[in-house]
Parts: structure tokens; sequence; C-alpha cells
């Protein structure tokens, strides 16, 4: 048995005794077991697959995986845990939609900012040279 911990930057996602492991690293597609060697490896955005009582699945941001012994923990920005491939999916899009809005709202935020900048900036300029 390994036991694996997915870890984002606000709470642990997965924290689990499993079989295997499985994910996709820069490389390729790759499954770890409990006597496979050390490594440590950067992923890409994709599925994460794990092995305990049943398979179960998470879709990773990318992150880095590193197995240390009987240890495999994944360091990742943002992760969704789905108990089936097809709620996963569902999850992912509206974690995505969420995700899109909040970035469009942050975009407008700074657009403002940056033109209430160069306004207050020209106005300075306008009184500095009279």
């Amino acid at each position: 048995m390994m036991h694996l911990k997915v870890l984002l930057p606000t709470n642990v996602v997965v924290d689990a005794p499993v079989r295997k492991v499985s994910a996709e690293g820069q490389h390729g597609h790759f499954t770890l077991l409990p006597r496979h060697a050390d490594v440590v490896t950067v992923l890409v955005p994709g599925l994460l697959a794990w092995l305990d009582d049943e398979e179960r699945f998470a879709a990773v941001d990318g992150g880095l995986l590193i197995k240390r012994g009987a240890d495999v923990t994944i360091a990742t920005e943002r992760a969704v845990v789905g108990s089936g491939l097809g709620e996963l999916r569902r999850t992912v899009e509206q974690d995505f939609r969420a995700t899109d809005e909040r970035e469009r709202v942050a975009r407008g935020a700074m657009a403002r900012l940056e033109v209430d900048f160069i306004q207050r900036f020209m106005a300075l300029e306008e009184r500095t040279r009279v």
C-alpha cells in the first residue's frame, strides 16, 4: 500500500491509502505501484486516478508529484475530485465557468484601476506644467 495526498494551497483534497496512482507527466502517462522507485515529476493538467477499494478520479491543473517510499504527494494549484468520470466532468466545467467569471471581473477591475491611474497621472502632469 501507498499513501496519497493531494495538496492545494489552502487545503488537502485527498488523503488516503491507495494501491496504485496513475497520472500524466510531461513525458506521458504513468502508473505508480508501491515497490516502484522514488520519483519527482511535473504533472500536466489532466486526470489523476487512484485505486483504493475502488477506482477514484480527480482533475488536476498540473502540479508536482513526489513519490518517496510509500508516500505519494501531489501539490497543485487546483484539483477537483469526483466519484465518477461523468460527475467529475460536470464539476470541472462548473469550476472553470466560475473561475472564468472571477477572472473576467478581476480584469475589469484592473482595467478601471489602470484608467484611473492614467487620468490622475495626466492631471498631475498638467498641474506641474503650469
